[in-house]
């Protein structure tokens, strides 16, 4: 007789994933993984996780990956790319081959719970978060990707009992995109993008996982949409602030005009092209850090799924310093 639950994880190797995997863990759920062969299983005991080397391309490899587990949790993704075919195939095919495989072999999952992006929904009016109600509006390919993903999820709606979560900009122990901020700010500098405050969602990684475990496993969510995110938005001063306070930094604040962002993006991403790996600053990064505001509403999330923030920002950017100290990341 079955008694443990199984969750299989993609993406388990990343910032999101492996955060995930250890919640799954400490509640004593069976932990499957994907992996790519060259994967670096780093942040946890692969010996504690059932590891499958399927390809997202071979539905059958993935077949074997999805039979006869209990949820699906699909944080794989493709975050920068030099080309808008890299982004499509690993975010919108790699989710297709997915659900059909599971349609195959284990369509009555309890839940397929996809991990979008705010990046789908696009930037929100000044001064009004964006809903889930409200028209998604991607500035990038990126974005336009997770959207075309999301719907993928939608047309199973009736087959399989799915969730699709959109964090805001995540952040916490074990990130390597953010911490190019925390750096800069270390040697005494803090670039200022535009020459007016913008605003933004964050969430604590810690935070995310909680809202995602609530969406996989509430009566509520099924076939529903949430953000999940902090309960309200940050200015980058205000950040740029707290941050440097718990550096122990004088920071100068550096306005950049919008200009000069894309002129600097242009270059990265000129330069990107000679190397193996896709930059993270690009022109289309450049068309998401000019916008006024990435703020998104959680009141559906707190209604529905009881979801709360609970890290506040303090408390998260020194959990998130001192983590990045303790590796000697910073």
């Amino acid at each position: 007789m079955k008694t443990k639950l199984t969750s299989l994880v993609t993406g388990a190797s990343g910032f999101v994933g492996s955060h995930l995997v250890d919640r799954l863990l400490d509640l004593n759920h069976n932990v499957r993984i994907i992996a790519r062969k060259e994967s670096k299983i780093k942040w946890f005991d692969a010996k504690k996780v059932e590891v499958f080397t399927a390809d997202y391309e071979n539905i059958q490899s993935l077949e074997e990956a999805v039979k006869n587990v209990d949820y699906v949790f699909h944080v794989a993704g493709v975050i920068k790319a030099k080309s808008k075919e890299t982004y499509y195939k690993g975010n919108v095919e790699a989710t297709k081959n997915l659900l059909k495989a599971i349609s195959e072999v284990n369509p009555d999952l309890k839940r397929f719970v996809f991990v979008s992006s705010q990046a789908a929904a696009g930037p929100s009016p000044v001064n009004q978060p964006k809903t889930e109600e409200m028209e998604c509006s991607p500035v990038t390919t990126y974005g336009r990707s997770k959207l075309e993903a999301e719907k993928v999820v939608r047309g199973y709606e009736g087959k399989i009992s799915f969730t699709i979560v959109r964090p805001s900009a995540v952040y916490g122990p074990r990130d390597p995109e953010i911490l190019m901020f925390f750096q800069t700010l270390k040697k005494g500098i803090q670039p200022m993008v535009g020459f007016s405050e913008k605003y933004v969602s964050l969430v604590h990684v810690q935070d995310l996982i909680d809202g995602i475990l609530l969406a996989a496993f509430s009566d509520n969510s099924k076939n529903h949409t949430y953000f999940i995110s902090s309960e309200k938005g940050y200015g980058w001063e205000e950040i740029g602030n707290i941050s440097s306070n718990i550096l122990g930094k004088k920071v100068l604040k550096i306005r950049i005009p919008h200009f000069m962002v894309y002129t600097v993006a242009a270059i990265s991403q000129f330069l990107s092209y000679f190397k193996s790996e896709a930059t993270i600053l690009n022109l289309e990064k450049a068309r998401e850090m000019v916008q006024k505001s990435w703020v998104c509403s959680v009141e559906k999330a707190k209604k529905e799924l009881g979801y709360e923030q609970k890290i506040d920002l303090e408390t998260g950017i020194k959990n998130t310093i001192d983590w990045y100290r303790q590796v000697g990341w910073l």
